[in-house]
């Protein structure tokens, strides 16, 4: 049986929900995507509002019964690209299993080429922004766990 063919995106840099959406179509149009440095993608916005604006996501629900809410930065990344698929579709469920995301750059993909998506680059950005590690630190991930 033959390996699926896999493309490799390094997220550093990259605007989280141009990405995001950009990945979701790639998705369901079957192909299998690995996505690295998750903790570098860039949430455009002033830090303290972006921060407050998650602080008040997270006291939505219930600690049992959900929603659950991440906050390792490969989750929130994973979970962005989710709510840009049809999830409760199949063709939504199968998409969402070809997506890997992975802080750093993992052994297995370290040789292999990896690309970036242009449209979603942060170089266009003229305003504030964070990082979603940054924004993972905040609302309560611990790298060192």
């Amino acid at each position: 049986m033959e390996t699926p063919q896999v493309t490799v995106i390094d997220a550093s840099g990259l605007i989280l929900g141009r990405m995001s959406s950009i990945i979701a179509k790639r998705l369901l149009q079957g192909e299998n995507i690995v996505i690295i440095n998750a903790e570098k993608a860039i949430i455009s916005g002033k830090r303290k509002p972006v921060i407050r604006e998650r602080k008040e996501f997270l006291e939505v629900g219930h600690p049992w019964k959900g929603p659950y809410h991440y906050r390792r930065p490969d989750r929130i990344v994973r979970r962005t690209i989710r709510g840009m698929l049809p999830y409760h579709q199949p063709k939504g469920k199968q998409a969402y299993k070809r997506l890997r995301v992975y802080i750093g750059i993992p052994e297995e993909f370290r040789d292999k080429p990896h690309e970036t998506i242009p449209e979603a680059s942060s170089k266009k950005l003229k305003c504030h922004f964070i990082t979603v590690g940054e924004l993972a630190k905040e609302i309560g991930w611990n790298p060192t766990r």
